[in-house]
């Protein structure tokens, strides 16, 4: 056996992120958990151990430029190395356009946007140097379809989409992919607190009639960080049981 990969999830404390975490642990890669709640992300770490991995928790505020510099420093020092960084870490502060506080707008635009950013640049400096690595963002199909009350959200997660094509042909030369994957209706913590009425609707467009599971966006990540997927780069997979074609 090789020395495994390292991969940093950010915001992987719990739900998708924690589900992308696990799943490169089960593909032999040490994983960085970065998340500001510390506690549970420690909690993921020992799981990630139970299953013959390192594991390491970093707390970091992606939106901050030292956090993120940070992060990938403290990752390299531990490991020796950087292969996979996915941008998860994301919020989400809902309201109508109209009624919309500045502070929702810059909390969401902050984090979901310029930390995927700050984090990509300070990872980026490395893999150049290494000429190989793999960047994965994690948009949603709210940045291609604009969901109602979530005017900061959907601008920010096109916004990521874009990102990622710029990434993508800026780092494409040094042999460094990088993609977006954009999950639908995905059964969450965070979507479990949706009113009934809105998971019906969500249900009643998705052609596959149910919602998906982290472990279905996980997936896809993977796929985007291996091997198999090195002749892609600059996309958005969808995953959203074809709510969006």
């Amino acid at each position: 056996m090789g020395e495994s990969k390292v991969a940093i999830v950010t915001g992987s404390a719990r739900g998708i992120g924690k589900a992308i975490a696990m799943k490169f642990a089960k593909d032999g890669y040490d994983v960085v958990i970065s998340d500001i709640l510390q506690d549970v992300a420690e909690q993921t770490a020992k799981e990630i151990e139970e299953l013959g991995q390192k594991a390491l928790v970093i707390v970091a505020d992606v939106s901050k430029a030292e956090d993120a510099e940070r992060l990938i420093n403290e990752t390299v020092n531990a490991f020796g190395r950087l292969d996979v960084l996915v941008n998860n870490a994301g919020i989400t502060r809902d309201n109508l356009a109209i009624r919309m506080k500045e502070n929702e707008w810059d909390m969401v635009l902050n984090i979901n946007l310029k930390g995927t950013f700050l984090c990509s640049q300070a990872a980026a400096k490395y893999m150049m140097k290494k000429r190989t690595g793999r960047i994965v963002n994690i948009a949603s199909v709210s940045g291609i379809l604009g969901t109602a009350g979530q005017a900061n959200y959907a601008s920010s997660k096109a916004g990521v989409i874009a990102l990622t094509k710029a990434l993508a042909r800026e780092l494409g030369p040094r042999n460094i992919t990088v993609n977006a994957v954009a999950p639908g209706y995905i059964i969450t913590e965070m979507t479990e607190k949706l009113p009934d009425k809105v998971k019906e609707e969500y249900l009643s467009q998705i052609p596959l009639k149910r919602g998906g599971t982290p472990e279905d966006v996980a997936n896809v990540v993977a796929f985007l960080a291996s091997d198999a997927a090195s002749y892609v780069t600059g996309t958005t997979l969808i995953v959203s049981g074809g709510l969006v074609m």
